[in-house]
């Protein structure tokens, strides 16, 4: 059962994982690298030949990752909005959720966030992020309409826990990277598919396969990290939450709620669904239901009902 540690001792934890993951996805790219030319050079290459062309590598490779992520980092903003579709929401246009918001950032004395929101009945919500200018929470019209003061108050406050825990944070930059191991994947999917018809030598074919067969592991291991840290953050918000509004009956029952209807048709990006405060992938059963349990972006919500109700 997760427990709420204090807010200090959890945003040093991800500035730490922050910081782990600004080093260790640009070794997993590295890594790729290195199994790439080790198992597609010909035999003849000595192990001091491979760590010679390796080393080459390394510069074109950072600079390359670098470009993607400052690209990405300083752009995730409009990126996130086109993919959600959503719009910023004018005080003057429902001064019942600012109210809401500001009355919670006045209690922890946190800056207000700017408030987009999704024109669409589903009950959801998620923030985004990197610094004060750019901290969002987000809104469904689903979720402002059907929920009552005290349950949004609480579907607020987890959204604003993600802000002051800087897990959007921490979120953006995996997904950031993340990406950059889909991209490459995707690429040369396409490259085999399309290419298949045209006359490659057998060492060309040899050498994308073994590219596409590393590219896979690396973007799974990368994902697997990923949703660990996305499924532990929610319970951490939640607690937050509750501590915030001590009302954690209020979230418990806007979790139920949301339960039944979360689905948001005009999001069709994984990423971006991923940021909600509930995203689950479609039930299954036996072995199944393991696997796609390790790739849940987020703990069962009736487990965190529960959790919730226990406080």
């Amino acid at each position: 059962m997760a427990t709420y540690i204090g807010i200090q001792t959890q945003i040093r934890r991800n500035n730490f994982r922050s910081v782990l993951l600004l080093l260790g996805f640009p070794l997993l790219i590295l890594a790729a690298v290195y199994a790439f030319l080790y198992f597609t050079l010909p035999p003849e290459n000595s192990s001091a030949s491979i760590n010679g062309i390796f080393l080459d590598t390394i510069p074109g490779v950072l600079i390359a990752v670098a470009i993607w992520f400052v690209i990405a980092f300083f752009f995730h903003t409009k990126m996130i909005s086109g993919a959600a579709g959503s719009r910023p929401l004018e005080r003057k246009e429902n001064m019942r959720v600012y109210n809401l918001v500001e009355n919670l950032c006045i209690s922890k004395g946190m800056r207000m966030p700017k408030v987009n929101i999704i024109e669409d009945q589903a009950l959801n919500a998620f923030a985004s992020g990197i610094n004060e200018k750019t901290y969002t929470v987000t809104l469904t019209r689903g979720i402002i309409d059907k929920l009552n003061d005290e349950e949004l108050e609480g579907v607020i406050a987890h959204e604003l826990m993600h802000i002051r825990n800087k897990d959007v944070r921490l979120l953006i930059i995996s997904i950031i990277f993340v990406g950059i191991f889909s991209f490459i994947a995707q690429i040369l999917f396409r490259s085999m598919l399309y290419g298949a018809g045209r006359r490659r030598g057998k060492n060309d074919n040899r050498a994308m396969l073994i590219a596409m067969v590393i590219a896979f592991i690396a973007f799974l291991l990368s994902m697997l990290f990923r949703f660990a840290i996305s499924r532990k953050r929610e319970y951490m918000a939640d607690s937050g939450a509750a501590e915030m509004t001590k009302k954690p009956w209020a979230l418990a029952a806007a979790l139920k709620k949301i339960s039944g209807n979360y689905r948001v048709q005009s999001v069709k990006s994984d990423d971006v669904a991923e940021l909600f405060i509930e995203n689950r992938p479609d039930k299954s059963s036996g072995i199944l239901s393991a696997i796609t349990g390790l790739f849940a972006t987020h703990p069962p919500i009736e487990k965190r009902i529960q959790f919730l109700e226990q406080i």
